[in-house]
């Protein structure tokens, strides 16, 4: 999915934090504002009207 180099300097556009790769729904994850952003053709979508929030864990 997304090559290591290029998850290592993304970061996500709302806070400026860390993102995670989530390959099984194909999205990069920020765990401090619990948003997913889109992969679609292995382009990441980094655009917060974009970004989907993340289901809370039980």
């Amino acid at each position: 999915m997304i090559k290591k180099e290029l998850l290592d300097i993304l970061a996500c556009p709302k806070c400026k934090g860390p993102v995670e790769s989530d390959e099984e729904h194909s999205s990069l994850i920020c765990r401090n504002c619990k948003l997913a952003y889109p992969v679609k053709d292995d382009i990441p979508i980094m655009l917060i009207d974009e970004a989907t929030p993340l289901e809370e864990e039980n």
